[in-house]
């Protein structure tokens, strides 16, 4: 017996020559992104004090590109850069204002301790 409530979705699936260029180069162009900020992040975390730059400013640039890499998976893997824009202020501000409460806390609570460790 064969069944009818079975949708085959690979059978409507095709597109043009010209939009599998488009989403080719789309993929290529996020995978060098990734990959340059991956390589710069390890770079920086072997050469940093050869390089004469400070922990803390170090530790600002891997924040930086942690949240570049982030954002970059997030619009693109996660099909959340297809939505509307109020749909994405919607799901990133809870996110943004979460982080930015962590990095206080981090950098403030955290700055606390340390003259009590000291002493």
């Amino acid at each position: 017996m064969k069944r009818d409530d079975i949708i085959e979705y690979s059978l409507g699936a095709g597109h043009s020559e010209e939009e599998g260029k488009s989403i080719r180069k789309k993929i290529w162009f996020v995978t060098a992104l990734l990959s340059i900020v991956t390589l710069v992040e390890v770079l920086l975390g072997v050469f940093w004090s050869s390089m004469g730059l400070e922990w803390t400013l170090v530790k600002f640039a891997f924040i930086v590109m942690t949240m570049v890499k982030a954002g970059y998976i997030v619009m693109v893997f996660m099909h959340l850069g297809d939505e509307r824009q109020m749909m994405k202020y919607f799901i990133l501000l809870p996110y943004a204002i979460f982080i930015l409460y962590l990095l206080f806390l981090l950098f403030f609570e955290g700055n606390a301790l340390v003259p009590d460790l000291l002493t």
